[in-house]
């Protein structure tokens, strides 16, 4: 009876590889809509599972669509994540402002105020070509 051939220590089969890959990538995308700077770093983690799954799946003669579409998708998260966080970082003072006034806000009237007042001041800090992108994604 011969004994089934198990991959070396500290290396997985190609496939669940590519599976990784492309979950990791999954996982990093909705991550940068919830928290942008969490979805940075699972989108690195998703793009070199992704570019390590290639070459296993290229060696074992298996399809490499699976890392390639980890690659290509942790690539939008990363491009997505790396805005959305610098976006964070930029207004950062602009929201610390929002966030103290809506500790104030007991009504639904003075929030919308806290965040006019957030918009104006975001209005005031932003090129006005970056405001029509955002409304066009508000509609």
């Amino acid at each position: 009876m011969s004994t089934p051939v198990q991959a070396p220590a500290g290396q997985q089969p190609a496939e669940s590889a590519g599976r990784r890959a492309i979950w990791l990538a999954i996982a990093a995308l909705a991550m940068t809509f919830m928290l942008p700077l969490a979805g940075l770093v699972m989108a690195l983690f998703a793009l070199v599972a992704g570019l390590r799954a290639l070459p296993l799946l290229k060696g074992a003669g298996k399809p490499t669509g699976a890392a390639v579409g980890g690659i290509t998708v942790s690539s939008i998260a990363l491009l997505l994540s790396a805005l959305a966080t610098g976006m964070q970082l930029y207004l950062m003072n602009e929201y610390s402002a929002y966030q103290e006034c809506m500790k104030g806000a007991t009504t639904v009237s003075s929030q919308g105020e806290c965040f006019a007042q957030f918009r104006e001041a975001a209005q005031r800090k932003l090129p006005p070509d970056v405001l029509e992108i955002l409304g066009a994604m508000e509609t």
